[in-house]
Protein backbone atom coordinates (compact mmCIF):
# COMPACT_ATOMS: atom_id res chain seq x y z
CA UNK A 1 0.00 0.00 0.00
CA UNK A 2 1.21 3.50 -0.75
CA UNK A 3 1.71 5.03 2.66
CA UNK A 4 3.75 8.04 1.62
CA UNK A 5 2.66 8.53 -1.98
CA UNK A 6 1.19 11.89 -2.84
CA UNK A 7 -1.36 12.33 -5.57
CA UNK A 8 0.67 13.61 -8.49
CA UNK A 9 -0.64 12.73 -11.92
CA UNK A 10 2.79 12.95 -13.52
CA UNK A 11 4.33 10.58 -10.97
CA UNK A 12 1.43 8.18 -11.46
CA UNK A 13 1.59 8.20 -15.26
CA UNK A 14 5.38 7.95 -15.32
CA UNK A 15 5.38 5.04 -12.86
CA UNK A 16 2.68 3.18 -14.80
CA UNK A 17 4.53 3.73 -18.10
CA UNK A 18 7.89 2.50 -16.78
CA UNK A 19 6.21 -0.43 -15.03
CA UNK A 20 4.41 -1.48 -18.23
CA UNK A 21 7.61 -0.99 -20.22
CA UNK A 22 9.50 -3.26 -17.81
CA UNK A 23 6.96 -6.07 -17.42
CA UNK A 24 4.55 -6.28 -20.37
CA UNK A 25 4.58 -9.52 -22.31
CA UNK A 26 3.72 -8.16 -25.72
CA UNK A 27 0.76 -6.61 -27.45
CA UNK A 28 -1.73 -9.18 -26.10
CA UNK A 29 -0.65 -8.72 -22.48
CA UNK A 30 -2.95 -6.91 -20.03
CA UNK A 31 -0.05 -4.71 -18.97
CA UNK A 32 0.42 -3.54 -22.55
CA UNK A 33 -3.02 -1.90 -22.36
CA UNK A 34 -1.53 0.64 -19.95
CA UNK A 35 0.14 2.31 -22.95
CA UNK A 36 -3.26 2.75 -24.62
CA UNK A 37 -4.81 4.24 -21.49
CA UNK A 38 -1.92 6.67 -21.10
CA UNK A 39 -2.21 7.61 -24.76
CA UNK A 40 -5.90 8.46 -24.28
CA UNK A 41 -4.77 10.88 -21.57
CA UNK A 42 -2.35 12.41 -24.12
CA UNK A 43 0.50 11.42 -21.81
CA UNK A 44 3.98 11.53 -23.25
CA UNK A 45 6.91 10.37 -21.17
CA UNK A 46 9.51 13.06 -20.52
CA UNK A 47 12.82 12.35 -22.29
CA UNK A 48 14.57 12.50 -18.92
CA UNK A 49 12.57 9.48 -17.63
CA UNK A 50 14.08 6.28 -19.03
CA UNK A 51 13.83 3.78 -16.17
CA UNK A 52 12.97 3.19 -12.52
CA UNK A 53 15.96 5.17 -11.24
CA UNK A 54 14.75 8.29 -13.07
CA UNK A 55 11.38 8.32 -11.27
CA UNK A 56 10.77 10.62 -8.31
CA UNK A 57 10.63 9.04 -4.86
CA UNK A 58 6.85 9.15 -5.10
CA UNK A 59 7.00 7.57 -8.57
CA UNK A 60 9.21 4.76 -7.26
CA UNK A 61 6.71 4.14 -4.43
CA UNK A 62 3.91 3.86 -7.01
CA UNK A 63 6.03 1.57 -9.21
CA UNK A 64 6.88 -0.67 -6.23
CA UNK A 65 3.21 -0.86 -5.30
CA UNK A 66 2.39 -1.96 -8.86
CA UNK A 67 5.07 -4.66 -8.62
CA UNK A 68 3.52 -6.00 -5.43
CA UNK A 69 0.01 -5.82 -6.90
CA UNK A 70 1.02 -7.77 -10.02
CA UNK A 71 3.28 -10.22 -8.17
CA UNK A 72 6.66 -9.01 -9.42
CA UNK A 73 9.75 -8.48 -7.34
CA UNK A 74 10.31 -4.80 -6.56
CA UNK A 75 13.65 -3.23 -7.51
CA UNK A 76 14.20 -2.43 -3.84
CA UNK A 77 14.11 -6.15 -2.96
CA UNK A 78 15.86 -7.48 -6.08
Amino acid sequence: MLRHARFDRFDICEAYFIFAQDYHGGINCALYRIFGRLSKLSFKLAPSIRNYEDLTENGRDIYNDLCRKWGFETPETA
